[in-house]
């Protein structure tokens, strides 16, 4: 990134690529970006050691060496990648002004930001599936998911969202693009870089909306079919007190579920439908979906599992007890 605002061309024949795009901060109100900045540094910070706290808390107690909380942990580091993706292109137009990215590397920002995200939903996917197992077979539950099992499926996590991602940065650099610039956020976002081309866009769309459907769409699909397994699993459940405590076990899930899919469902309905869409408003969307559940989630679970509560208050013990 660089502070000024000139974009040069690469001319080869009729293909044409910018040398860098130019990021947005907040429509409208660019002279209040040092203010704005304020509230989102504290996102960012709550995000970063919220998460750092949650994967130390379970690291350090044994008894949370348990498959809910491996993913748990899955979870933090994804949520932490999402952070310093967009921290530093976010902070430096909010206090320098830095709104220049190269091109290539705004691709690479883009790529990891979508893979990440991919990541993410599918680690709440397989945090439903551990709800599940828990609840439906509890005796097998320790069997079916051992440490081993979680470990094969974090890896087949990460490969589905490299491999399945791949090919888009390469879509993107075989476009030839018009003197347009401007992206819509403080962040390489797909469908932004790709609606600044001149060229035919048709496989970037088909390809980016088959990509979306069969990784962030079934695994939303299959969420749902889980919680509604759940659910026909805790009716049949003899007394109302083991219904609700088996139910109490999704609640930080189901919040983090929602934190997470409903902004990435909006973002993506304006970007592929929103035309009209006030650019604040796409803005806004944006930062919810990318910022907001880093900072909510290791809140959520701090309150709603009493396990990482309780380790939570036995290590600020531990540490006042040495003060002393």
């Amino acid at each position: 990134m660089e502070h000024d605002s000139h974009t040069t061309w690469e001319f080869n024949g009729s293909f044409y690529q910018p040398s860098a795009f130019l990021m947005m901060g907040i429509p409208g109100l660019e002279a209040l970006h040092y203010w704005i900045s304020i509230p989102f540094c504290a996102l960012y910070l709550i995000a970063l050691l919220g998460n750092c706290m949650i994967l130390f808390i379970i690291k350090k107690t044994q008894s949370l060496h348990e498959p809910m909380y491996y993913f748990l942990s899955m979870l933090a580091v994804t949520d932490l990648g999402l952070v310093l993706c967009t921290l530093p292109t976010t902070l430096g137009i909010f206090w320098f002004n830095m709104r220049r990215i190269g091109f290539d590397a705004c691709l690479t920002q883009m790529y990891f930001i979508h893979i990440l995200s991919f990541i993410e939903s599918s680690v709440l996917l397989a945090m439903a599936f551990d709800r599940f197992i828990a609840i439906s077979h509890p005796l097998r539950h320790p069997s079916i998911l051992t440490k081993t099992t979680v470990i094969k499926i974090g890896l087949a996590i990460i490969l589905r969202g490299m491999i399945s991602l791949l090919p888009i940065p390469f879509l993107l650099k075989r476009l030839t693009y018009c003197g347009k610039t401007e992206l819509s956020h403080s962040f390489c976002f797909h469908p932004d870089i790709m609606n600044l081309a001149c060229a035919d866009i048709k496989v970037n769309v088909f390809y980016g909306m088959i990509i979306l459907l069969s990784t962030v769409g079934m695994d939303f699909i299959f969420i749902v079919l889980s919680y509604i397994l759940i659910i026909k699993t805790v009716i049949s459940l003899a007394t109302k007190e083991e219904c609700l405590k088996a139910l109490n076990t999704c609640v930080s899930h189901i919040c983090a579920v929602l934190v997470f899919f409903i902004p990435m469902i909006g973002l993506s309905m304006i970007h592929r439908f929103g035309k009209n869409v006030p650019p604040l408003v796409n803005t806004l969307v944006a930062y919810t979906y990318l910022i907001i559940p880093p900072a909510l989630n290791p809140i959520i679970y701090s309150i709603k599992s009493s396990h990482i509560r309780e380790a939570l208050l036995r290590a600020l013990r531990r540490k006042s007890e040495s003060d002393w």
